[in-house]
């Protein structure tokens, strides 16, 4: 019987992973039945690159770095406004550096930080609405 293999598997070996990924907490960026491609970290990873990273409990999350601080990643999902905090490069698998959708692949590139800024002032506003109804 073959082994499983791992994201850190695949993309050791090949450089890079395709794969859907599950859940909302980078809606809109990665919509349902997006395609992702996650390549190997090839330069020091910056605020707000996308990296998939794996927790201390092996669970593979993709989330935006909205700060780093000594060697310590601030992590947050896109349609989130929790943030995770203890995220190191010993966690990072790889970087997501595209997005298949509808046969079309777009690059991701990261946001201009004034807009990206601007959006954060009003995120946790918004969250708090969405709960009240």
């Amino acid at each position: 019987m073959a082994e499983k293999q791992t994201f850190e598997d695949i993309i050791a070996r090949q450089g890079k992973l395709v794969y859907t990924n599950v859940g909302d907490s980078m809606y809109p960026l990665i919509q349902p039945r997006d395609l992702l491609v996650i390549e190997a970290v090839k330069k020091p990873l910056q605020q707000y690159d996308v990296p998939l990273y794996k927790r201390d409990n092996g669970r593979y999350v993709l989330h935006r770095i909205m700060r780093i601080d000594n060697g310590e990643y601030l992590m947050c999902g896109d349609n989130r406004c929790n943030t995770e905090h203890g995220i190191t490069d010993r966690h990072i698998i790889g970087v997501l550096t595209a997005i298949i959708r509808d046969g079309r692949t777009i690059p991701v590139e990261r946001p201009k930080p004034k807009l990206w800024y601007r959006s954060m002032l009003y995120r946790r506003f918004v969250f708090k609405l969405r709960k009240q109804r």
